[in-house]
């Protein structure tokens, strides 16, 4: 069993997709462990004021909160994934680009709606 890091706006679309997480994620990459940043806790957090069907409470009681010592989320995700070869699940444009230079893989939300795992 691996990891994944769970990018805001990545969490956003697979709950408004109406996915599974379970069966969403064991199709893609199995049974992993959930890892947030601070930074993504944050952004969730100030995004579950405005959206209250977020289910973070499901998100949070299963997720380890993990620390990376950079600023920006982005930052953060991108040098916890290249250093732990984890993924990330992400719809962010610039963020999945920023990982494949890096020679990271991500999950993505498809319009199916599905997951897709892709790797450099």
């Amino acid at each position: 069993m691996g990891a994944i890091l769970i990018d805001a706006c990545g969490w956003t679309s697979l709950i408004d997709a109406g996915l599974n997480l379970d069966i969403a994620l064991s199709s893609v990459i199995g049974n992993p462990e959930l890892k947030i940043t601070k930074g993504v806790k944050s952004e969730l957090d100030r995004l579950s004021e405005s959206n209250g069907r977020l289910l973070l409470s499901l998100l949070y009681n299963r997720s380890e909160i993990i620390e990376s010592g950079e600023r920006h989320t982005d930052d953060e995700l991108l040098s916890i994934s290249s250093r732990m070869s984890w993924p990330v699940l992400t719809v962010d444009r610039g963020l999945k680009k920023r990982l494949i230079e890096r020679g990271c893989s991500y999950i993505e939300v498809t319009s199916g709606p599905s997951l897709r795992l892709v790797s450099p």
